[in-house]
Order: structure tokens, then sequence, then C-alpha cells
């Protein structure tokens, strides 16, 4: 490691550093796309694009903002869902004897540890 505990560039710590944080930010970003914040801002976006500037507004400016309501939708629908899969299956795991408790927190884990620890299983 070079000073500054960082990894000199080229080696292999370094090139799995950044898609490691881009992993982790992609991650947070989705999550944070499904609380109602991510509504409440893409609606006052709308509503200061349309008042500032109604005379560009047009089909396509209302169908792209459509389609960013529509993904809003879906992602929360989707992290609902999958947030209420994980509690049933944590109840699962924890009701069952001789289950490895330690998979009830595997869904804070990023997507490449899942993947390492379904294998390993």
């Amino acid at each position: 490691m070079a000073s500054g505990g960082r990894a000199p560039r080229g080696t292999p710590c370094a090139r799995r550093a950044l898609p490691e944080m881009l992993g982790k930010i992609l991650t947070w970003l989705g999550v944070q796309t499904s609380r109602p914040t991510a509504f409440l801002l893409a609606g006052a976006y709308a509503v200061v694009w349309f008042g500032l500037r109604p005379q560009d507004v047009g089909f396509h400016e209302v169908a792209t903002m459509a389609t960013w309501m529509m993904t809003l939708f879906i992602q929360r629908a989707e992290h609902r869902d999958t947030q209420a899969m994980h509690a049933k299956i944590d109840e699962l795991i924890r009701s069952q004897q001789g289950a490895r408790n330690g998979l009830t927190h595997i869904d804070q884990r990023e997507p490449e540890e899942i993947e390492a620890e379904r294998g390993t299983a």
C-alpha cells in the first residue's frame, strides 16, 4: 500500500476499489429512488420545468416526465415486494432449526457478495 492507506494505481486492490465503490453507490441510489422523496423531487422538477418554460412543454416533454414517474412507481413496487419477501424468508430461517442465521442479513451485502455466498452454499 502506498502512503495514505491507498493502493498504488494498477494494483489489483486499486482496480477492485472503484467497482466496489460504484456498486455501493448504485445500490444506495436504487434504494433512494424507491422512497417517497424521489416522487416529490420528480414532481417538483416537473412543476418548475413546466412553470418556467411552458412554451417548451410538448408531447415529448410530457412523455418524458410520465416515463420518469412510471419508473419510480415500478422501482417502489419492486422494493416493497423485495422487502416483504426478505421479511418472510428471514422469519422462516429464524424458525428453522439448523438453518444458518447469518443469512438473515445477507440482503445488506452487495450483489456480488450474495452471488459468491450462493455459490458456496
